[in-house]
């Protein structure tokens, strides 16, 4: 048998017309498959014929992780690369990221350091969700103190994104993971729809003694937020809550949602406009139920 390529990619697109050229033209020369989540923008019909030798495939919209999952499946090289079609590669960045992996044999995960596409820095290393966490970003505490570890650790406070770092959780935007690493820990659970599904498999790939690194050494460009457009929020919450629940159980992840509510519904007192209507539609769906029947557990 053949030796395995090195490196594969793996772009799950939604309505993602206005960067996935920028996107797909970073991979050039690397196997790519494109998964479509049902986008009816003309992104399919872009890809297929700008891009005529990646593979496409089009998919029913079960999510993000799925649509990863799908793509994965499909490929059998010992890295695979997880690219947002939001997000692009600088020239080397790819070959940087893989040599750092090479060097890091128990490295199940590594992340990039993340630019805006005005070139600063888009902080990309995450903490898992707690109650505390989730209360110090969602009633303003870290604003308190953003550099704390204590008041800001959902986003790595006092951390510059300067160094080499084994973190707990890196953006999903660009993720370099290794195939030995996804055999034995298994794939992204589909039961994320979108946010917290890299929370999610980084938790199990720690869980499993592999490590999720940070290295700043190669960098991507991200769109934060253009390929959700604020119309997911409550997606968000929910996967705060079922993280919770599948990791720290009932009792946990409904002691989430009660501060959750509260939170959303002091925001909705102070905030107007489109920011204060997420609020309020995130502080409904919350009041409609316990955290169990929320998540349909």
């Amino acid at each position: 048998m053949s030796e395995p390529e090195r490196v594969a990619a793996v772009v799950v697109t939604y309505d993602a017309l206005p960067w996935i050229e920028s996107c797909l033209d970073s991979l050039g020369g690397v196997e790519t498959v494109v998964v479509d989540n049902g986008s009816s923008d003309g992104t399919v019909a872009f890809v297929r014929e700008r891009y005529p030798d990646m593979r496409l495939i089009e998919s029913e919209n079960r999510g993000l992780g799925a649509g990863w999952n799908t793509g994965i499946r499909e490929t059998s090289s010992t890295y695979v690369l997880l690219l947002n079609a939001d997000a692009w590669l600088p020239n080397g960045s790819l070959e940087r990221l893989c040599d750092f992996a090479d060097t890091r044999p128990r490295a199940g995960v590594v992340g990039p350091r993340l630019l805006n596409p005005d070139g600063t820095l888009q902080r990309s290393v995450r903490g898992y969700p707690t109650v505390w966490r989730l209360a110090t970003e969602y009633l303003f505490l870290r604003k308190l103190a953003p550099r704390s570890s204590a008041l800001n650790a959902f986003y790595a406070g006092g951390f510059d994104h300067d160094e080499v770092r084994e973190v707990e959780v890196v953006m999903g935007a660009c993720m370099l993971l290794r195939r030995e690493a996804i055999e034995q820990v298994g794939e992204c659970d589909e039961d994320y729809f979108l946010f917290s599904e890299e929370t999610d498999w980084c938790y199990r790939f720690r869980g499993a003694g592999w490590e999720v690194v940070f290295f700043p050494g190669a960098e991507c460009v991200h769109v934060r937020g253009a390929s959700h457009s604020g119309r997911l929020y409550r997606e968000n919450l929910r996967g705060h809550l079922l993280f919770l629940s599948k990791h720290r159980g009932a009792k946990e992840a409904e002691r989430a949602r009660r501060l959750l509510l509260a939170s959303l519904r002091l925001r909705a007192l102070v905030f107007r406009g489109e920011r204060g209507r997420a609020y309020r539609d995130g502080a409904a769906w919350l009041a409609s139920g316990d955290a169990a029947g929320l998540l349909g557990r």
